[in-house]
Protein backbone atom coordinates (compact mmCIF):
# COMPACT_ATOMS: atom_id res chain seq x y z
CA UNK A 1 0.00 0.00 0.00
CA UNK A 2 1.33 3.34 -0.86
CA UNK A 3 2.59 5.35 2.25
CA UNK A 4 3.76 9.06 2.59
CA UNK A 5 3.64 12.18 4.71
CA UNK A 6 0.22 13.01 3.63
CA UNK A 7 -0.89 9.77 4.93
CA UNK A 8 0.18 10.34 8.50
CA UNK A 9 -1.65 13.61 7.97
CA UNK A 10 -5.40 11.70 7.09
CA UNK A 11 -5.03 9.42 10.26
CA UNK A 12 -4.38 12.23 12.47
CA UNK A 13 -7.03 14.22 10.04
CA UNK A 14 -4.58 17.20 9.34
CA UNK A 15 -2.16 19.16 10.55
CA UNK A 16 -2.17 19.61 14.65
CA UNK A 17 -0.89 23.34 14.63
CA UNK A 18 -2.32 26.46 12.42
CA UNK A 19 -2.34 29.88 12.91
CA UNK A 20 -5.74 31.20 11.85
CA UNK A 21 -6.56 34.46 10.83
CA UNK A 22 -10.13 35.84 9.79
CA UNK A 23 -9.51 39.68 8.56
CA UNK A 24 -12.78 39.49 6.70
CA UNK A 25 -16.59 40.23 7.94
CA UNK A 26 -18.90 38.38 6.21
CA UNK A 27 -22.63 40.27 6.41
CA UNK A 28 -24.93 37.28 4.71
CA UNK A 29 -28.28 37.19 4.12
CA UNK A 30 -30.99 37.47 1.00
CA UNK A 31 -31.61 41.94 0.04
CA UNK A 32 -28.59 42.54 2.21
CA UNK A 33 -27.28 44.58 -1.28
CA UNK A 34 -29.31 47.36 0.45
CA UNK A 35 -27.04 47.66 3.38
CA UNK A 36 -23.51 48.61 0.92
CA UNK A 37 -23.99 51.92 1.75
CA UNK A 38 -24.09 51.50 5.45
CA UNK A 39 -21.17 49.03 5.60
CA UNK A 40 -19.11 51.80 2.91
CA UNK A 41 -20.10 54.55 5.37
CA UNK A 42 -18.59 52.29 8.65
CA UNK A 43 -15.45 51.95 7.01
CA UNK A 44 -15.06 55.54 6.26
CA UNK A 45 -15.44 55.60 2.49
CA UNK A 46 -16.62 58.91 1.01
CA UNK A 47 -15.31 58.33 -2.69
CA UNK A 48 -16.07 54.47 -3.82
CA UNK A 49 -14.74 52.98 -6.85
CA UNK A 50 -17.14 50.00 -7.71
CA UNK A 51 -15.57 47.73 -10.22
CA UNK A 52 -17.54 45.52 -12.17
CA UNK A 53 -18.12 43.82 -15.53
CA UNK A 54 -20.51 44.87 -18.26
CA UNK A 55 -23.01 41.61 -17.37
CA UNK A 56 -23.00 42.77 -14.01
CA UNK A 57 -24.28 46.32 -14.76
CA UNK A 58 -27.01 44.97 -17.40
CA UNK A 59 -28.52 43.24 -14.50
CA UNK A 60 -29.28 45.77 -12.85
CA UNK A 61 -26.96 45.14 -9.60
CA UNK A 62 -24.55 48.05 -10.17
CA UNK A 63 -26.92 50.67 -10.38
CA UNK A 64 -29.10 49.32 -7.20
CA UNK A 65 -25.65 49.79 -5.63
CA UNK A 66 -24.81 53.14 -6.80
CA UNK A 67 -28.25 54.27 -5.38
CA UNK A 68 -27.34 52.85 -1.64
CA UNK A 69 -23.95 54.06 -1.74
CA UNK A 70 -24.74 57.31 -2.98
CA UNK A 71 -27.66 57.47 -0.27
CA UNK A 72 -25.10 57.07 2.85
CA UNK A 73 -23.27 60.26 0.89
CA UNK A 74 -20.36 58.45 -0.71
CA UNK A 75 -19.33 59.83 -4.26
CA UNK A 76 -18.79 56.45 -6.25
CA UNK A 77 -17.40 56.02 -9.80
CA UNK A 78 -17.96 52.68 -11.47
CA UNK A 79 -15.06 50.57 -13.61
CA UNK A 80 -16.76 47.95 -15.78
CA UNK A 81 -13.77 47.14 -18.11
CA UNK A 82 -13.12 43.58 -16.38
CA UNK A 83 -14.07 40.44 -18.36
CA UNK A 84 -13.91 36.39 -17.44
CA UNK A 85 -10.10 35.86 -16.78
CA UNK A 86 -8.74 39.21 -16.13
CA UNK A 87 -5.94 40.14 -17.58
CA UNK A 88 -2.89 42.71 -16.51
CA UNK A 89 -4.62 44.90 -19.23
CA UNK A 90 -7.78 44.93 -17.55
CA UNK A 91 -6.29 45.97 -14.18
CA UNK A 92 -4.01 48.56 -15.85
CA UNK A 93 -7.39 50.03 -17.21
CA UNK A 94 -8.57 50.37 -13.88
CA UNK A 95 -5.51 51.84 -12.01
CA UNK A 96 -5.85 54.57 -14.76
CA UNK A 97 -9.36 55.20 -13.90
CA UNK A 98 -8.73 55.23 -10.08
CA UNK A 99 -6.07 57.50 -9.87
CA UNK A 100 -8.38 59.98 -12.04
CA UNK A 101 -10.95 59.07 -9.54
CA UNK A 102 -9.28 59.58 -6.84
CA UNK A 103 -11.30 56.86 -4.12
CA UNK A 104 -10.64 56.04 -0.51
CA UNK A 105 -12.57 52.83 -0.90
CA UNK A 106 -12.69 49.93 -3.46
CA UNK A 107 -16.15 47.70 -4.21
CA UNK A 108 -15.50 44.47 -6.13
CA UNK A 109 -19.43 43.60 -7.69
CA UNK A 110 -19.47 40.61 -9.37
CA UNK A 111 -17.87 37.17 -10.36
CA UNK A 112 -14.55 36.51 -8.85
CA UNK A 113 -13.48 38.01 -12.08
CA UNK A 114 -14.82 41.43 -10.65
CA UNK A 115 -13.36 40.70 -7.53
CA UNK A 116 -9.88 40.28 -8.50
CA UNK A 117 -9.62 42.77 -11.00
CA UNK A 118 -10.53 45.26 -8.04
CA UNK A 119 -7.82 43.68 -6.00
CA UNK A 120 -5.52 44.10 -8.47
CA UNK A 121 -5.98 47.48 -9.25
CA UNK A 122 -5.79 48.04 -5.20
CA UNK A 123 -2.39 45.95 -5.60
CA UNK A 124 -0.72 48.83 -7.80
CA UNK A 125 -2.38 51.99 -6.91
CA UNK A 126 -1.66 51.93 -3.57
CA UNK A 127 2.23 50.12 -4.00
CA UNK A 128 2.67 50.97 -7.74
CA UNK A 129 4.72 48.93 -10.25
CA UNK A 130 2.90 45.90 -12.27
CA UNK A 131 1.25 43.13 -11.73
CA UNK A 132 4.00 40.97 -12.21
CA UNK A 133 5.63 42.26 -9.54
CA UNK A 134 3.32 40.86 -6.93
CA UNK A 135 3.02 37.36 -8.02
CA UNK A 136 3.58 35.05 -5.35
CA UNK A 137 2.86 35.99 -1.72
CA UNK A 138 3.40 38.71 0.66
CA UNK A 139 5.32 41.66 -2.11
CA UNK A 140 3.33 44.66 -1.23
CA UNK A 141 5.06 46.86 0.95
CA UNK A 142 2.20 49.58 1.86
CA UNK A 143 -0.99 49.14 3.18
CA UNK A 144 -3.83 48.74 1.06
CA UNK A 145 -7.58 50.55 0.42
CA UNK A 146 -10.18 49.06 2.63
CA UNK A 147 -12.02 47.07 0.19
CA UNK A 148 -15.80 45.27 0.22
CA UNK A 149 -16.43 42.37 -2.12
CA UNK A 150 -20.00 41.69 -3.58
CA UNK A 151 -20.23 38.23 -5.17
CA UNK A 152 -23.25 38.29 -7.82
CA UNK A 153 -21.87 34.16 -8.64
CA UNK A 154 -21.31 31.11 -6.24
CA UNK A 155 -18.37 30.04 -6.83
CA UNK A 156 -15.02 31.60 -6.70
CA UNK A 157 -14.72 32.45 -2.44
CA UNK A 158 -12.45 35.46 -4.07
CA UNK A 159 -14.51 37.02 -1.80
CA UNK A 160 -13.10 35.50 1.09
CA UNK A 161 -9.18 35.07 0.04
CA UNK A 162 -6.35 37.29 0.26
CA UNK A 163 -5.41 36.66 -3.77
CA UNK A 164 -6.05 38.20 -6.91
CA UNK A 165 -6.17 36.06 -9.76
CA UNK A 166 -4.39 37.53 -12.88
CA UNK A 167 -3.31 36.54 -16.02
CA UNK A 168 -0.43 38.08 -18.00
CA UNK A 169 -1.82 39.42 -21.21
CA UNK A 170 1.52 38.56 -22.90
CA UNK A 171 2.36 35.05 -21.59
CA UNK A 172 -0.87 33.94 -20.19
CA UNK A 173 0.45 33.18 -17.26
CA UNK A 174 -2.13 32.52 -14.41
CA UNK A 175 -0.61 34.67 -11.77
CA UNK A 176 -1.74 34.40 -8.14
CA UNK A 177 -0.92 37.88 -6.00
CA UNK A 178 -1.52 37.26 -2.78
CA UNK A 179 -0.79 39.33 0.26
CA UNK A 180 -2.89 39.90 4.04
CA UNK A 181 -2.93 43.38 2.82
CA UNK A 182 -5.54 42.18 0.25
CA UNK A 183 -7.87 40.61 2.11
CA UNK A 184 -11.30 42.02 2.21
CA UNK A 185 -12.78 44.28 5.00
CA UNK A 186 -16.33 42.92 4.14
CA UNK A 187 -18.00 40.46 2.02
CA UNK A 188 -21.58 41.06 1.59
CA UNK A 189 -23.40 37.65 0.51
CA UNK A 190 -26.85 38.79 -0.64
CA UNK A 191 -28.02 35.40 -2.65
CA UNK A 192 -30.82 36.90 -4.17
CA UNK A 193 -27.95 38.41 -6.49
CA UNK A 194 -27.30 34.91 -7.34
CA UNK A 195 -30.86 34.79 -9.18
CA UNK A 196 -29.73 36.43 -12.50
CA UNK A 197 -27.05 33.94 -13.09
CA UNK A 198 -27.24 32.30 -17.10
CA UNK A 199 -27.59 28.55 -16.27
CA UNK A 200 -24.07 27.29 -17.69
CA UNK A 201 -22.82 30.34 -15.40
CA UNK A 202 -24.27 28.75 -12.43
CA UNK A 203 -23.22 25.38 -13.57
CA UNK A 204 -19.65 26.72 -13.80
CA UNK A 205 -19.26 28.52 -10.71
CA UNK A 206 -21.01 25.82 -8.70
CA UNK A 207 -18.67 22.91 -9.96
CA UNK A 208 -15.79 24.62 -9.28
CA UNK A 209 -16.96 25.49 -5.55
CA UNK A 210 -17.20 21.68 -5.34
CA UNK A 211 -13.41 21.37 -6.40
CA UNK A 212 -12.52 24.32 -3.85
CA UNK A 213 -14.32 22.29 -1.24
CA UNK A 214 -13.23 18.40 -2.02
CA UNK A 215 -8.80 19.63 -2.89
CA UNK A 216 -8.94 21.62 0.33
CA UNK A 217 -10.05 18.85 2.49
CA UNK A 218 -6.90 17.07 1.58
CA UNK A 219 -4.36 19.18 0.60
CA UNK A 220 -1.05 18.73 2.64
CA UNK A 221 -1.38 22.44 4.99
CA UNK A 222 -4.52 21.58 5.17
CA UNK A 223 -5.50 22.27 9.55
CA UNK A 224 -8.35 21.25 11.71
CA UNK A 225 -9.85 24.56 11.47
CA UNK A 226 -9.38 24.53 7.40
CA UNK A 227 -11.38 21.24 7.32
CA UNK A 228 -14.12 22.43 9.25
CA UNK A 229 -15.05 24.94 6.63
CA UNK A 230 -14.25 22.38 4.00
CA UNK A 231 -16.46 19.41 5.24
CA UNK A 232 -19.20 22.29 5.42
CA UNK A 233 -19.08 23.35 2.55
CA UNK A 234 -18.84 20.26 0.95
CA UNK A 235 -22.36 19.62 2.83
CA UNK A 236 -24.37 22.11 1.42
CA UNK A 237 -22.93 21.90 -1.53
CA UNK A 238 -23.55 18.73 -2.69
CA UNK A 239 -27.29 18.92 -1.29
CA UNK A 240 -28.39 21.97 -2.81
CA UNK A 241 -25.94 22.65 -6.00
CA UNK A 242 -28.53 19.77 -7.40
CA UNK A 243 -31.51 21.44 -6.16
CA UNK A 244 -30.56 24.78 -7.93
CA UNK A 245 -30.04 22.82 -11.44
CA UNK A 246 -33.24 21.69 -11.02
CA UNK A 247 -34.93 24.76 -9.89
CA UNK A 248 -32.92 27.65 -10.51
CA UNK A 249 -35.09 30.06 -8.67
CA UNK A 250 -35.08 28.23 -5.68
CA UNK A 251 -33.32 30.74 -3.06
CA UNK A 252 -33.18 28.82 -0.45
CA UNK A 253 -30.69 26.48 -2.20
CA UNK A 254 -29.30 29.12 -3.67
CA UNK A 255 -28.49 30.66 -0.40
CA UNK A 256 -26.70 27.18 0.62
CA UNK A 257 -24.74 27.32 -2.44
CA UNK A 258 -23.40 30.57 -1.67
CA UNK A 259 -22.51 30.05 1.45
CA UNK A 260 -20.78 26.95 0.79
CA UNK A 261 -18.75 28.49 -1.93
CA UNK A 262 -17.75 31.24 0.29
CA UNK A 263 -16.48 28.66 3.41
CA UNK A 264 -14.56 26.98 0.46
CA UNK A 265 -13.21 30.09 -0.03
CA UNK A 266 -12.23 30.60 3.62
CA UNK A 267 -10.79 26.98 3.38
CA UNK A 268 -8.72 27.81 0.47
CA UNK A 269 -7.38 30.63 2.28
CA UNK A 270 -6.09 28.72 5.28
CA UNK A 271 -5.34 25.17 2.93
CA UNK A 272 -4.24 25.90 -0.59
CA UNK A 273 -5.68 23.88 -3.30
CA UNK A 274 -4.27 20.45 -5.03
CA UNK A 275 -2.96 19.17 -8.68
CA UNK A 276 -6.44 19.45 -10.38
CA UNK A 277 -6.12 23.35 -10.26
CA UNK A 278 -2.30 22.71 -12.12
CA UNK A 279 -4.02 20.62 -14.72
CA UNK A 280 -7.12 23.18 -15.36
CA UNK A 281 -4.61 26.55 -15.65
CA UNK A 282 -2.92 25.31 -18.99
CA UNK A 283 -6.75 24.07 -20.41
CA UNK A 284 -8.31 27.56 -19.64
CA UNK A 285 -4.83 28.92 -21.13
CA UNK A 286 -4.37 27.19 -24.31
CA UNK A 287 -8.05 26.27 -25.26
CA UNK A 288 -10.02 29.06 -23.39
CA UNK A 289 -12.16 26.54 -21.40
CA UNK A 290 -13.76 27.94 -18.54
CA UNK A 291 -12.13 27.26 -15.51
CA UNK A 292 -15.30 25.41 -13.80
CA UNK A 293 -14.95 22.94 -17.13
CA UNK A 294 -11.38 22.30 -16.67
CA UNK A 295 -10.78 21.58 -12.79
CA UNK A 296 -14.45 19.94 -13.08
CA UNK A 297 -13.26 17.24 -15.99
CA UNK A 298 -10.12 16.66 -14.21
CA UNK A 299 -11.18 16.41 -10.75
CA UNK A 300 -12.42 12.68 -10.66
CA UNK A 301 -9.17 11.46 -12.15
CA UNK A 302 -7.08 13.54 -9.46
CA UNK A 303 -9.54 12.38 -6.96
CA UNK A 304 -8.43 8.39 -8.00
CA UNK A 305 -4.86 9.59 -7.82
CA UNK A 306 -5.63 10.82 -4.42
CA UNK A 307 -7.51 8.15 -2.95
CA UNK A 308 -4.66 6.12 -1.64
CA UNK A 309 -2.86 8.39 0.45
CA UNK A 310 -5.99 10.57 1.83
CA UNK A 311 -8.95 7.46 1.47
CA UNK A 312 -10.02 8.22 5.17
CA UNK A 313 -10.90 12.32 4.31
CA UNK A 314 -12.42 11.20 1.16
CA UNK A 315 -14.45 8.80 2.82
CA UNK A 316 -15.64 11.29 5.23
CA UNK A 317 -17.37 13.61 2.35
CA UNK A 318 -19.06 10.16 0.95
CA UNK A 319 -20.90 10.15 3.93
CA UNK A 320 -22.80 13.75 2.86
CA UNK A 321 -23.80 11.96 -0.76
CA UNK A 322 -27.26 10.79 -1.17
CA UNK A 323 -27.57 7.10 -2.55
CA UNK A 324 -25.96 3.86 -2.38
CA UNK A 325 -23.71 3.43 0.60
CA UNK A 326 -20.22 3.78 0.52
CA UNK A 327 -19.43 0.02 1.43
CA UNK A 328 -19.66 -0.85 -2.34
CA UNK A 329 -16.78 1.21 -3.57
CA UNK A 330 -13.07 1.91 -2.39
CA UNK A 331 -12.70 5.26 -0.49
CA UNK A 332 -12.57 8.10 -3.17
CA UNK A 333 -14.71 5.81 -5.96
CA UNK A 334 -17.88 6.92 -5.03
CA UNK A 335 -16.93 10.47 -4.91
CA UNK A 336 -15.27 10.63 -8.66
CA UNK A 337 -18.49 8.84 -9.64
CA UNK A 338 -20.36 11.34 -7.89
CA UNK A 339 -18.57 14.50 -9.83
CA UNK A 340 -18.78 12.55 -13.07
CA UNK A 341 -22.67 12.45 -12.51
CA UNK A 342 -22.47 16.19 -11.41
CA UNK A 343 -20.63 17.19 -14.85
CA UNK A 344 -23.71 15.59 -16.23
CA UNK A 345 -26.21 17.20 -14.59
CA UNK A 346 -24.88 20.44 -15.23
CA UNK A 347 -24.70 19.90 -18.80
CA UNK A 348 -20.82 20.23 -19.06
CA UNK A 349 -18.12 17.91 -20.80
CA UNK A 350 -17.16 15.01 -18.85
CA UNK A 351 -14.02 14.15 -21.05
CA UNK A 352 -11.03 15.90 -22.22
CA UNK A 353 -12.22 15.11 -26.28
CA UNK A 354 -15.65 16.81 -25.60
CA UNK A 355 -14.01 19.87 -25.24
CA UNK A 356 -11.86 20.07 -28.70
CA UNK A 357 -8.87 18.87 -26.78
CA UNK A 358 -6.39 17.09 -28.91
CA UNK A 359 -4.59 13.86 -27.41
CA UNK A 360 -1.30 14.60 -29.31
CA UNK A 361 -1.32 17.95 -27.14
CA UNK A 362 -1.33 16.46 -23.90
CA UNK A 363 2.00 16.49 -23.11
CA UNK A 364 2.20 20.11 -23.85
CA UNK A 365 -0.48 20.49 -21.70
CA UNK A 366 1.13 18.32 -18.78
CA UNK A 367 4.56 20.27 -19.20
CA UNK A 368 2.42 23.40 -18.65
CA UNK A 369 1.00 21.35 -15.45
CA UNK A 370 4.43 21.39 -14.08
CA UNK A 371 4.83 25.22 -13.65
CA UNK A 372 1.71 25.65 -11.76
CA UNK A 373 2.46 25.58 -8.04
CA UNK A 374 -0.84 24.25 -6.82
CA UNK A 375 0.55 20.76 -7.40
CA UNK A 376 3.12 21.40 -4.60
CA UNK A 377 0.35 21.11 -2.11
CA UNK A 378 -1.41 17.54 -3.29
CA UNK A 379 -1.62 15.13 -1.09
CA UNK A 380 0.09 12.67 -3.32
CA UNK A 381 3.47 14.00 -4.28
CA UNK A 382 3.11 14.34 -8.51
CA UNK A 383 6.08 13.39 -10.15
CA UNK A 384 7.38 14.11 -13.76
CA UNK A 385 4.90 11.60 -15.16
CA UNK A 386 2.03 11.97 -13.37
CA UNK A 387 0.26 14.94 -15.03
CA UNK A 388 0.41 13.59 -18.53
CA UNK A 389 -1.32 10.00 -16.62
CA UNK A 390 -4.05 12.58 -15.64
CA UNK A 391 -5.08 14.23 -18.79
CA UNK A 392 -4.49 10.78 -20.77
CA UNK A 393 -7.40 9.22 -18.11
CA UNK A 394 -9.56 12.40 -18.13
CA UNK A 395 -9.41 12.14 -22.52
Amino acid sequence: MMTSDADSADRSGAKADFDFRMGTRIVFGPGKLDVIGSLAAELGGRRVLLVSDPGIVKAGHVGRAIERLREAGCETSVFDGTAENPTTEHVDRGVLAAREFGPDLLVGLGGGSSMDCAKGINFLLTNGGRMQDYWGVGKAHAPMLPMIAVPTTAGTGSELQSFALISDAVTHAKMACGDRKATCRIALLDPELTLTQPPRVTALTGVDAVSHAIESAVTRPRTAMSMTFSRRSFSLLCEALPRVFAAPDDLAARADVQLGASLAGLAIENSMLGVAHSLANPLTARYDIPHGQAVGVMLPAVVRFNAPVVGRTYAELERELVGEGSGKYEPGERLAIWLEELLRTAGLASRLSELGVERERLSELAEGAHKQWTKGFNPREVRDEDPLRLYEQAF
